[in-house]
């Protein structure tokens, strides 16, 4: 099952300075780990940035994703990064792997030296970095970053691995994002869409869990109907792609507009509350 979280470069438009900015991406990052999503996808939308667009927000997304024992060699001094400070600690628990190789934990790693026979040097957070042989197939180069499955520590034993160890985080487009192979159940939240019922939820959850899902947000004034310019009214009346249907080569292609927060008390729902309220249902197992 992948999760794939998707959220417009307009993401900080209401922002009042670079710091409150970084800090609402960190608690985007944040519930992003919470729910162990496998993708945060920053989608453009142009017409809504104001002061920070998808550069800042996928740059700060992307470091707040880093292990911490990587940030300094990955990331260096950047500007995009100059209140990182502020970010909440995401404390990522590690992934565990599986199949006929085996399980242990993933780690993500940094390849430091490429050497001979296949051979290099990777620093993964542990006392010293670890000389592993690359799979068959498999090209690394310097500076590159890699998933290390660890199945032992005393004495450690550990080997490079073709999957990911940590939530990914890219800039792409929604077309793309939704045209995924394993883009799972395509979801679009809008407080105009169809409200999520206990009766609703069951039936969608069991899909979610089968197939994965594909959860797309909007911005801060700015909902995903304005963002796909797509009239509420048609949502509203529809509440599903297949009343809402989208002109050719247009990108709002979802299986469902959903409401994931019914009779709202507020005005308006940020993006990470919306975050944390719509992911908490649809992650439920029975």
């Amino acid at each position: 099952m992948t999760v794939s979280i998707l959220v417009p470069s307009s993401l900080v438009r209401e922002a009042e300075d670079k710091r409150e900015a970084t800090r609402k991406l960190g608690y985007v990052a944040r519930a992003a780990t919470v729910f162990r999503a496998d993708r945060l996808i920053v989608f453009p939308d142009s017409d809504g940035e104001r002061r920070w667009g998808g550069g800042f927000v996928e740059t700060v997304l992307a470091y707040a994703a880093t292990p911490p024992y990587l940030r300094k060699e990955v990331w260096d001094t950047r500007d995009e990064l100059e209140y990182a400070g502020v970010l909440p600690p995401l404390l990522a628990v590690s992934r565990t792997g599986s199949g006929s190789n085996g399980s242990g934990s993933l780690r993500q790693g940094l390849v430091t030296e490429v050497g001979s026979e296949g051979r290099v040097r990777v620093n993964c957070g542990l006392q010293h970095p670890l000389s592993l042989i690359t799979p068959p197939g498999m090209e690394v180069e310097e500076g590159e970053r890699v998933t290390v499955r660890i199945s032992s520590r005393r004495p450690v034993r550990a080997k490079l691995v073709e999957e990911p160890s940590g939530l990914e985080v890219e800039r792409t487009d929604l077309s793309v994002a939704l045209g995924r192979p394993d883009a799972g159940v395509r979801i679009a939240t809008s407080r105009f869409g169809e409200e999520l019922t206990i009766g609703r939820l069951s039936g969608l959850s069991a899909r979610v869990q089968r197939d994965g899902t594909t959860v797309a947000f909007g911005a801060p004034g700015r909902g995903l109907p304005a963002i796909l310019d797509v009239e509420a009214e048609r949502v509203a009346a529809g509440r599903s792609a297949d009343a809402v249907e989208p002109e050719s080569g247009e990108p709002e292609r979802f299986d469902l507009w959903l409401n994931t927060i019914p009779h709202q008390g507020s005005e308006t729902v940020r993006t990470e509350e919306a975050m944390f309220a719509s992911l908490a249902c649809l992650t439920l197992t029975e």
